[in-house]
């Protein structure tokens, strides 16, 4: 394949020409990997929700800090275990319904 601006011979699957800088027209390839695992979300979920684990992987560290001083400052009381435990099933149905999204609001991979 030959590059429309300059004419170069540039490679069949290039995206931009390598010689003058110009776009061939072909569309960016884009990936919509998160990188985030929905089976490890899940997981951490059901056996260190209570601490913001599932949070704290999902890049939502600032509610992930809230649930871990929850449970370690009133988990003592009983309170704390009952606001975490409320707050972690709402998150395990958003987990096993595939709302639950990422920091930058990106579904999880399944």
């Amino acid at each position: 394949m030959y590059c429309q601006n300059c004419g170069q011979e540039i490679d069949d699957k290039a995206v931009i020409c390598v010689h003058c800088g110009v776009a061939t027209g072909k569309p960016v390839p884009t990936a919509d990997n998160t990188g985030k695992s929905w089976v490890a979300a899940l997981l951490l979920c059901i056996f260190l929700g209570g601490f913001g684990a599932h949070r704290f992987y999902v890049g939502k560290t600032g509610s992930g800090i809230t649930m871990l001083l929850i449970t370690l400052l009133l988990g003592w009381v009983g309170i704390g275990i009952f606001i975490c435990g409320v707050w972690v099933l709402v998150d395990l149905i958003n987990i096993c319904l595939n709302t639950f999204k990422t920091a930058d609001g990106k579904p999880l991979q399944k």
